[in-house]
Parts: structure tokens; sequence; C-alpha cells
């Protein structure tokens, strides 16, 4: 099988093995994949010449299911999450807990974001937010708009920020947040939803050197605010402006517990609701429903489509051209790709655009 693999930089599509089926787990056909542009630019660059996969969100059919495996079946369709077991490959075998069903409204391309969904959705449980409070989202790549999205489906106050204009004026058309790309404007508007208390939380989804993000996220919180790290930032910040404010800074490990749990994940041992409310299962699950129910629209931030052929290229234009591209999915030529477009991001390349 085909499958995508970085070295000293370069991506190359190589050929491998098929994996085995073997217990909790199930062999899945991928149909799409999503590109998780910060964490596979980052592993890209690494100057290594041992190959490094990527990928780790995606969605196909269940073509084998291993002993242990009850809640699916063969044939039907499954978004999955999570390396080493999820990668940009033509077959998956993934844990059962790394799994979960489609329902038959939900389109398969918006499904293979699953991974970032949940991603978006753990940092937001880590923030601890209640309903009518305030959360402002820094970085709106993927990541960042689904979360924006997903918090404004919970009923937040949500405020975006980036530094690219286009950007900001997608997540503006896709949900109800208030997006800038200054920082004044970011300030005037946490003062307006706050009566000048600052916001309660802030979520950080930006990637690279962003030196001083984090301060200045500790000056838009409000007094004992909170601020969850997701993206790769520098870890410096004025410890005085911290205790200042008895503000909590967090970080949000990947899509929620269980994550490199060996028990959890390879096992499928899960663990018990009444003590784990949310696990990256049930976060996949989650965000599968608010697909479902229409109340996130993915679709509408994918930007570009593709094939494993001509994935090399992808990585180059987000790496070059992050103005022209936003949510990117391969398409494993098993399905018809849909027609419907954001116009905004149309590109020129001689990759196949939505």
């Amino acid at each position: 099988m085909k499958t995508v693999i970085s070295r000293k930089g370069k991506i190359e599509i190589m050929e491998s093995e098929e994996p085995s089926i073997e217990a909790n787990h199930v062999l899945i056909e991928t149909r799409y994949s999503a590109i998780s542009s910060g964490t596979e630019l980052l592993l890209k660059n690494l100057n290594t010449e041992n190959a490094i996969p990527l990928g780790y969100s995606a969605m196909g059919i269940v073509r084998e299911i291993g002993e242990g495996v009850s809640q699916l079946r063969i044939g039907q369709r499954v978004a999955c999450y999570g390396s080493p077991y999820v990668r940009h490959a033509e077959t998956l075998s993934v844990p059962k807990n790394l799994v979960v069903p489609l329902p038959d409204t939900c389109s398969s391309d918006e499904a293979a974001f699953v991974g970032i969904g949940s991603i978006a959705i753990h940092a937001l449980r880590q923030a601890d937010l209640r309903f009518g409070e305030s959360v402002v989202v820094v970085g709106l790549g993927i990541l960042g708009q689904i979360a924006a999205q997903v918090a404004d489906a919970a009923g937040y106050r949500v405020i975006g920020f980036d530094l690219l204009a286009e950007r900001c004026a997608k997540l503006s058309e896709t949900c109800r947040a208030q997006a800038y790309s200054r920082k004044e404007d970011i300030r005037d508007a946490i003062d307006s939803i706050s009566s000048r208390q600052g916001a309660d939380a802030i979520i950080i989804c930006a990637n690279g050197a962003n030196t001083g993000i984090i301060d200045q996220a500790l000056r838009w919180i409000r007094d004992r605010g909170t601020v969850v790290i997701v993206g790769d930032v520098k870890m410096e910040f004025d410890r005085e402006l911290m205790f200042s404010k008895e503000a909590r800074v967090l970080i949000s490990r990947a899509g929620g517990p269980g994550r490199y749990d060996d028990s959890y994940e390879r096992m499928g041992v899960d663990y018990p609701i009444g003590y784990v409310r949310w696990t990256e299962g049930r976060n996949m699950a989650e965000f599968i429903r608010l697909l479902e129910e229409k109340r996130i629209s993915v679709q509408a931030l994918i930007s570009h489509e593709m094939n494993l052929s001509t994935l090399a290229e992808a990585y180059e234009m987000l790496g070059k051209s992050p103005r022209d591209v936003l949510g990117v999915v391969v398409d494993y030529g098993k399905e018809e790709p849909h027609s419907s477009f954001p116009l905004s991001y149309a590109h020129s390349s001689s990759l196949n655009l939505l």
C-alpha cells in the first residue's frame, strides 16, 4: 500500500506492507484523510534520515474486525484518529477506542477532520468555560477555526485573532464569532463583551516562535482567568503578570483523556464514564454529532482536495502561502468528491482544487 512519509524535509510516497488485523483493532480502507498543518509541518521540517509517517486524522470503510470489537461492523463508514495508527495511508489498523461510526448524513470529507475536531473540543474542555462566558481563540488555522466554531455552538462569546485578515474573514463567515487581525481591536472587543473585566479564557492555537504570545494572553484575561496552550509555542511568560491575576496556564494534550495511554488505545480498555466523562473517543463522537446536526461546518473550511501523488505540493503551499490554504483533504479515489467549495480560497495550483 502507499503511505506518506517525510525524510530530511522531503515528502515521499513509499510502498509498505498492509497492516494485519489484531485483537481490539479494525482494518480500515481509507477514503479521506486530513492534513493537520501545524503538527505535520513541524514533523516535515525535522532534518532526519528516519522516515516520519505523517497524518493522524482520517475516515474510511471497515474491512475487517479483530477479536473484542463489537460496536462496529464490516462495511460501515467510520472516522478515526491518532498516530501511529492513523496516517496518510491506503489501509489503516486502528484500535476500537479511536474509531467512531458515521451517520448517513455526515459527509465523508468533513468527517476526516475528526482528529483535529477532538483536539479543539478537548482544548475547550480544559478551559472549563460556563454558558455565556467568553473565549479568545488565537491562531485561526484549521484547528483554531474549528475550535471557534465549536465554542460558538456551545453558546460562548467568541473572539478570534490571527495576523492573516483572510482567516479572520473566514471565521466571521462560518459562525457568529468576532475576528480581528490587530491586537488593538482584540482589546476593544474584549472590553466590549466583558465590561472591561477581561476574557474568561484564551486558547492559543498558533505555532512557531510567537514570542510574547502567552504574556499577551495574560493581559487579555480577567482576574483568575485561564490560558490554554494547544499550539507549539515557546513556554515563556512573565511570572509577575501571571501572579498578579492568579491565572491558570494549562496545556491541552491532544484529543483528551486516553491519548498516549497504551491500555486505552492499543488494548481497548475504556475509562468508566462516571469517572472520565470525556475521553478522546467520546470527544471524537461529539465532533461527529456537531457535524451531523449542522452546528458546525468544516466544508466551508476545505480549500484544497488532492490525492497522494500531489500531496507534496500541499505541504509546500502550507509553508509558503498560508493565505491561500486552510483545510486540506486527501481523496484516495474511492468516492466522488464534493462539488461545493469556498471560492475565497480558490488557487491556480496543479492540485485538485475544491
